[in-house]
């Protein structure tokens, strides 16, 4: 009979932890439907992707640039740090991402929410392009970025100069995204490959204030993978990222893959408590992003990466995370 009991308990235990294991449903808040050549695995493989991983809604979005392949160049090169040929801003990624929405049934198009991209951020004309492109679709675009700015290697490599968060061309499309309620995704490094401090925080903060009636996104919250190979994690994140987070309310974060390590979880892939507590104290404030360029195979993989880290926050907040608060920044319904 104890051993009868003992096995029964188990049993019981073990059923438990089963029925109590959570099952999260995503928003992919940052993925690039084409990569640096603009071309695309398709919409068929990204419905597949999006079905077979419980993603429900994505953020879908070009990439601003395009890579070239110079003459001097004997292969294509493979991304756009292949080579030392420039990358050029590239306008028609819209058009190709329109095609590829407007192409859905509209029970299917509701699950999609296109973000504009193709544009020069120091060009004062880009505000142009973009109403242009809002007027020929009226109602698709739900969202302008993800802005190339401040990008390490890339900005090295595209053509002209270093686009910055807060120059003047970015300051009339803030202002053009606040009268559209549309929200604005940044790339902006906090840091260069080499600084230990946050060289270029001021130009992510000063519209963050100026600017207190539009939505940002801050992509990575200014990580890159290409700092983290020179250092490998940035101490003054956390307590930076803390402070702009109690001093503007229009700060959202998207915590896409270079924050998932060294920050999210350790070495181990245990979740950090200190990373914790922030979103916690900030439950509607973060994101998931699988930024995904052009290939969907890996879909999945890259949003259930994150799932220890919300496997430890109150199951609550855990789902906000997951799929709504990216919901929730999304232009209110007329």
């Amino acid at each position: 009979m104890p051993l009868f009991r003992s096995s029964v308990a188990c049993l019981l235990v073990f059923a438990c932890h089963v029925a109590s294991a959570r099952e999260y449903a995503y928003s992919d808040a940052h993925l690039h439907y084409v990569d640096f050549f603009q071309e695309t695995a398709g919409m068929p493989e990204l419905l597949k992707a999006m079905a077979d991983n419980r993603i429900e809604h994505v953020m879908i979005s070009g990439i601003p640039v395009a890579k070239k392949w110079h003459e001097d160049e004997p292969r294509r090169p493979r991304y756009y740090a292949g080579d030392d040929a420039d990358a050029y801003w590239y306008s028609a990624t819209d058009v190709i991402v329109a095609a590829a929405v407007n192409s859905l049934p509209p029970e299917r198009r509701q699950y999609f929410h296109p973000f504009l991209s193709g544009f020069n951020p120091n060009d004062k004309n880009s505000v142009a392009h973009i109403q242009r492109m809002l007027d020929l679709n009226p109602g698709l675009w739900q969202g302008i970025g993800e802005v190339f700015t401040r990008h390490d290697d890339l900005t090295a490599l595209t053509s002209g100069d270093t686009p910055r968060a807060n120059n003047e061309a970015m300051t009339r499309i803030y202002h053009l995204a606040a009268e559209n309620d549309l929200p604005v995704m940044l790339h902006s490094n906090i840091t260069s490959k080499r600084e230990k401090n946050p060289l270029y925080l001021a130009e992510v903060e000063e519209p963050l204030r100026n600017h207190p009636h539009t939505r940002f996104i801050w992509a990575h919250a200014g990580t890159s993978a290409e700092i983290h190979r020179h250092q490998p994690r940035l101490d003054f994140l956390l307590p930076t990222l803390t402070r702009m987070l109690e001093a503007y309310p229009n700060l959202f974060v998207d915590l896409s893959w270079s924050m998932l390590t060294p920050y999210l979880l350790d070495e181990q892939g245990k979740p950090r408590g200190e990373w914790l507590k922030l979103v916690e104290r900030f439950p509607e404030r973060f994101m998931l992003g699988s930024d995904v360029v052009g290939r969907f195979n890996k879909l999945g993989q890259e949003m259930r990466s994150f799932d220890p880290f919300l496997d430890a926050l109150p199951e609550d907040v855990a789902r906000k995370v997951a799929r709504d608060n990216f919901l929730s920044i999304l232009p209110r319904p007329l």
